[in-house]
């Protein structure tokens, strides 16, 4: 049985330029937080590597542990704010010291770090005249599901180019997910193509609220990220996005969820799954 949502909860969705300076940008993500709550959101998610984006060659250098300096940072944040944080994510050391995961910390307000999740679906691209993108060849895949109980209902974590895989949201939708937490960082070719195709379809293929927060702009010589952070509701509409740097703020409500539910819940209808609903 999926667990009761509150009735109401507002949700923010964090836009970043992250560098390779951290200080400035955890101060940059601090501003932004604490924009978030004093504009009443309750929750709030960070975009994929706010702590620190280089070069792919030159991420597994800043790994850490899992309750390193970037989660330390967030409970701060959480416990300072007292707000739920999808930490977006950070490079997370493993045995093998050549690759790393990329891990979404979930906070809640009092610091505790209650749920972290490695990203599974890794990113290999090879456009013309683009940067060759290789993310499997520096980062693991993550090996397991993540649903999190938070004030806004169960969330399902995903990450980045997870978003087009659909089979793994339709997994946590059947886990009894009624939002996803999507933190991400495409590329400006990929993002103008495919971003919000992929986020609106993603909420109306589940009947689900989707955070998708974002980086934006150039991150030195060789990344660029489209932006876009939206909020999207469970009729496939988009309640909230950024321009640049900044916040975008809706509510994920239980009666939104439901209304969009009883018109059309396509995870009811679906003939490739007959054991589903029974397996719950």
């Amino acid at each position: 049985m999926e667990k009761p949502y509150n009735d109401s909860m507002l949700c923010a969705v964090i836009q970043m330029t992250t560098t390779t300076e951290r200080g400035a940008n955890l101060e940059q993500a601090a501003g932004l937080l604490a924009l978030a709550r004093r504009q009443g959101a309750g929750l709030a998610v960070l975009p994929e590597h706010f702590s620190y984006l280089a070069d792919m060659r030159d991420m597994p250098a800043a790994a850490e542990p899992l309750r390193g300096p970037t989660v330390c940072w967030l409970a701060k944040k959480a416990r300072e704010h007292g707000l739920w944080i999808v930490g977006g994510s950070f490079t997370r050391k493993s045995a093998d010291s050549s690759r790393t995961y990329n891990t979404c910390p979930v906070l809640d307000p009092s610091g505790e770090l209650i749920a972290h999740y490695d990203k599974m679906h890794l990113f290999d691209l090879a456009l013309p005249g683009q940067a060759f993108w290789e993310e499997s060849r520096y980062v693991k895949p993550g090996r397991r599901l993540v649903t999190v109980q938070t004030p806004a209902g169960l969330m399902g974590l995903s990450i980045c180019y997870d978003l087009c895989f659909p089979e793994l949201y339709r997994r946590l939708r059947l886990r009894g997910a009624g939002v996803f937490a999507a933190p991400a960082a495409f590329t400006h070719a990929t993002g103008q193509a495919h971003w919000e195709v992929l986020a609106r379809a993603l909420a109306v293929e589940n009947a689900c609220y989707v955070l998708a927060a974002a980086q934006v702009g150039g991150h030195g010589d060789k990344r660029r990220s489209w932006g876009q952070a939206m909020i999207v509701g469970p009729w496939g509409e988009v309640l909230a996005e950024c321009g640049g740097p900044g916040v975008a703020l809706a509510r994920v409500e239980a009666r939104g969820l439901a209304q969009a539910r009883r018109k059309l819940d396509s995870t009811l209808h679906a003939r490739l799954l007959p054991r589903a609903w029974r397996d719950r």
